[in-house]
């Protein structure tokens, strides 16, 4: 399997929005991550360039929505002039071999390095071995890990203390237990620094975390948050130190979330925005991939060499329904069986998504 991206025709919502243009997009990965093999998503082309839309598929249309509007702010809306223009970025640590995780930190050039724990079929040990190459690799520099809320209080209390001891010593560990207050009692006993990711970005209250008292650090991610703006506000808002960290984005989510690090008035760590080294194939030329263990912020453009479908004509006008049923003609003979159901299963995940969006702001009309 490789790269496929093809074009689908603007509905009326989003062309009222000023999109112009839209293409679905499915990479292959390298190797299993988040227990996936293929990441997909959308792309949307605006006056300020292209945005991401490639919320999980485990996401409904509700949360999906929010993962949407940070697209289109981000192909449509001019960002200030950033406070940096460039920003240091870890390397991510899928769960893998030890031999396999040295090779990745070494390659890399990062001097951060972030390791996926507590995967379902993994032990602790081998989690640990896995820390103990990556300090192999990465020597002085830093090491983090991500538990994606695996742990209840006593099982995070344990392997946070194993995990220290093989890293030799962790800059922090991200969302050990689901709950916020599960999160509050390990923050009061561990010496680690404990980081919130699913806490901000899956919650309907993204500052309870702080209010808690139950993180040292936010995880913010642009698309979860529903864009750049957003986003600056609830980081501002917590007063906690921010690491601006990848959804597993192509290079254009990535440009996004360079926007974001570019913003926030504090950035103490290194953000995780490491990830398209994840994927076999990627949207833009070049790709946004560390150098030094860093990455420049501004926006990634759409390779026109990447569409496996070539030119398109505009819909402007066309409505949601309209899309979604041309979408469904598309020449099984031109793009293939593969990308027609591609193309037919994103257009009914749109439809779905912006219909949200339509109810939302049917209530938000005043009567």
């Amino acid at each position: 399997m490789t790269l496929q991206l093809y074009h689908l025709p603007v509905p009326g919502w989003l062309a009222d929005r000023g999109i112009d243009e839209l293409g679905v997009w499915s990479v292959p990965l390298t190797m299993r991550f988040r227990r996936i093999l293929v990441r997909e998503g959308m792309v949307l082309h605006g006056p300020a360039g292209w945005g991401e839309w490639s919320p999980f598929w485990d996401y409904d249309a509700q949360e999906s929505s929010t993962w949407l509007r940070a697209g289109v702010e981000a192909a449509t809306v001019p960002m200030p002039p950033p406070r940096r223009e460039k920003v240091c970025v870890n390397v991510t640590v899928p769960v893998t071999s030890p031999q396999r995780a040295w090779q990745i930190v070494t390659d890399s050039g990062c001097r951060t390095a972030k390791v996926k724990v507590a995967d379902p079929g993994t032990s602790l040990a081998e989690d640990c071995a896995r820390l103990e190459a990556v300090r192999d690799a990465i020597g002085s520099g830093q090491i983090r890990v991500d538990a994606n809320a695996s742990w209840d209080v006593e099982q995070a209390r344990r392997a946070i203390d194993e995990l220290d001891r093989a890293a030799g010593g962790l800059e922090y560990v991200e969302q050990p237990c689901p709950s916020v207050p599960e999160l509050a009692q390990v923050r009061r006993t561990a010496e680690v620094p404990i980081a919130a990711d699913e806490s901000v970005r899956r919650a309907e209250d993204p500052l309870a975390v702080a209010r808690a008292q139950a993180a040292d650090i936010l995880i913010v991610k642009v698309q979860p948050l529903g864009g750049v703006r957003r986003a600056t506000r609830i980081v501002e808002q917590a007063g906690l130190p921010a690491v601006v960290s990848s959804a597993l984005d192509t290079s254009i989510g990535i440009g996004m979330a360079t926007q974001l690090a570019g913003q926030v008035e504090r950035l103490d760590h290194a953000c995780g925005l490491g990830t398209v080294r994840l994927f076999d194939g990627d949207l833009a030329t070049p790709s946004l991939l560390p150098r030094d263990g860093t990455l420049p912020v501004g926006h990634a453009e759409v390779s026109p060499t990447a569409w496996t479908d070539g030119p398109t004509a505009q819909t402007d006008g066309m409505c949601a329904d309209d899309a979604h049923d041309a979408s469904g003609r598309a020449d099984s003979a031109r793009v293939g069986d593969a990308g027609a159901d591609l193309r037919r299963r994103w257009a009914q995940r749109l439809d779905a998504t912006i219909a949200v969006l339509r109810s939302e702001s049917g209530r938000a009309q005043p009567h």
